[in-house]
């Protein structure tokens, strides 16, 4: 079963405001995903926070995390 929500980022590079569909069965990995506006590669890493909460975290390709 695939499980889709829906969450708004900003692109690290562009700025842009962007709605991403974020599958949660990818908790505590990191994948890359092209932006929408710019096409530059997002740095996706995806986990909960302590009330079971799904917490997105963007990072362009050449930042430290």
């Amino acid at each position: 079963m695939n499980q889709l929500t829906e969450k708004t980022i900003g692109c690290p590079y562009c700025g842009e405001i962007i709605d991403v569909l974020i599958d949660i069965t990818d908790l505590d990995q990191q994948y890359i995903e092209d932006c929408q506006v710019c096409c530059k590669p997002i740095v996706f890493v995806v986990s909960e926070n302590e009330h079971a909460e799904l917490i997105v975290r963007v990072f362009s390709e050449d930042e430290a995390f």
